[in-house]
């Protein structure tokens, strides 16, 4: 026969998921090759939850946790209690006050205890009343160096007010202070924000600076877990001035002060496994803006981008990924450079300089009023690395094709004639992850058809950006 060796769980291993049910840890030794193992169907074991602690609670009240928690009391045998307390964890997690949440499970006992009961313990610690920190962020093919103060939870139920300051490598910076406050117990799961913001940015390709100080209210919530929506109003004063002494003249027509009003929406659908890499699921996001209710710009401004991905049948490591984007701009009065369309750069069009394509004035690029823009890429890991996981695991070799059209319809052409004028560029590369929210990518680009007017890249071209086409 086997020979076993058992030792006692020591107490700090008391308290977690199923330790009310087991107290010994096994460390065995067995002299037969084969040894059958026993298994429990946890969904046949009865069980009910008696009592929900919640331990390390401060600021945070208690009506936000008690209608999270509630969830566990419908529970009807073991793994429906399990699953309900990882559920509740998340429920608990999106509240956004607590920085460690840890769940365990044990049997009742006390005054009230039936025999199936169970009692579930959430520790929980709070966020510091303020945090700082220091990180990056991507924007047009731009690296921005962000400082932060936020102060979360600030009056119990996960509201949070923050304040930035960035500044990148092309003399931009952007300020803004918010204040924004969920409603967890409502059927949406909406949050309201307010902000008020400075952006100062600068468009070499275009000629001008911009600077916009202004007001964003934004009304976010979830329709289903893969669908979230934005509803927003933003008023802003805009700043349009001239880089130099010889822009254009055109581009010159757009300097000067002006007032503008936005109502936004936007509804993204996201059934990607994950953002940077996905392997499988689509992306689709659409906005839709009117801006003319107040101020002196009016126009309908509209947006569609989409994504694909799956793998390949015959290798599940390669990644099919199918992409595409469409604008369409209407102008009723006022519309001037800043609210126009760009297309090109190693973030939308590869192959071609940042705005090179579309129309231009000497030299500089006057953006479209309508363009469409798709690609076809195939993701896999880096050749002649055997091994998996570690640093090759941030890493992508990538092969692609993409193609699109700006267009600025004059008087007298027709839309379909305007883009029709379809530009094309391949070629491959390397994309790294930054983290989970953005990737940088070397590629090696081959404009294969461009137009007269437009500014090709062809050689190598860096990109940095949170979304890529």
């Amino acid at each position: 026969m086997g020979t076993v060796h058992a030792k006692a769980r020591s107490s700090e291993g008391l308290g977690e998921v199923g330790s009310g049910l087991l107290g010994l840890e096994d460390s065995a030794e067995f002299e037969e090759e084969h040894v059958s193992k026993p298994s429990i169907k946890l969904n046949g074991v009865p069980a009910r939850v008696d009592r929900v602690h919640v331990d390390g609670l401060s600021r945070t009240k208690d009506d936000i946790v008690r209608s999270a928690v509630d969830e566990l009391f419908h529970a009807t045998d073991f793994e429906d209690v399990i699953l309900r307390a990882h559920k509740v964890r998340r429920a608990l997690d999106a509240t956004g006050c607590f920085r460690e949440i840890g769940v365990f499970i044990d049997v009742s006992s006390g005054p009230g205890s039936t025999p199936e009961g169970l009692e579930v313990t959430f520790q929980v610690k709070e966020l510091s009343r303020i945090v700082g920190g220091v990180n990056t962020t991507v924007s047009e093919n731009e690296g921005n160096l962000v400082i932060g103060i936020k102060l979360p939870n600030v009056a119990g139920r996960g509201e949070r007010v923050q304040a930035e300051y960035s500044v990148g490598h092309r003399s931009s910076s952007n300020f803004s202070v918010a204040a924004a406050k969920p409603f967890p117990r409502s059927p949406l799961t909406p949050v309201l924000s307010a902000s008020v913001y400075q952006q100062n940015h600068e468009y070499p390709w275009s000629g001008y600076r911009l600077l916009d100080r202004g007001l964003l209210l934004d009304l976010a919530f979830n329709t289903s877990p893969a669908t979230k929506h934005n509803l927003q109003w933003e008023g802003m004063v805009r700043e349009t001035s001239v880089l130099s002494k010889t822009t254009s003249f055109k581009v010159r027509e757009s300097s000067g002060p002006q007032m503008k009003s936005v109502i936004r929406h936007i509804v993204t659908i996201d059934h990607r496994d994950e953002p940077v890499f996905p392997t499988r699921g689509t992306w689709l996001q659409f906005s839709s803006s009117l801006a003319g209710l107040g101020g002196g710009v009016a126009h309908v401004r509209t947006e569609l981008q989409a994504q694909a991905n799956g793998t390949l049948a015959q290798a599940a490591n390669v990644v099919f990924q199918a992409t595409g984007a469409v604008g369409v701009l209407h102008d009723m009065f006022g519309t001037e450079l800043a609210d126009r369309f760009f297309l090109g750069g190693p973030a939308t069009l590869r192959g071609f300089a940042q705005r090179g394509v579309g129309p231009r004035a000497d030299g500089l690029a006057l953006g479209g009023t309508m363009y469409w823009a798709t690609g076809l890429h195939l993701y896999a890991p880096l050749p002649f690395v055997a091994a998996r996981g570690g640093l090759s695991e941030l890493f992508r070799s990538h092969v692609f094709i993409n193609g699109g059209c700006l267009a600025h319809p004059e008087d007298g052409e027709s839309i379909a004639t305007a883009l029709s004028e379809v530009r094309v560029a391949g070629g491959c590369g390397v994309a790294l992850r930054l983290g989970r929210v953005a990737r940088v990518e070397l590629n090696y680009c081959v404009p294969l058809r461009a137009a007269p007017r437009d500014v090709s890249a062809p050689g190598l071209q860096l990109g940095v950006a949170a979304h890529f086409l």
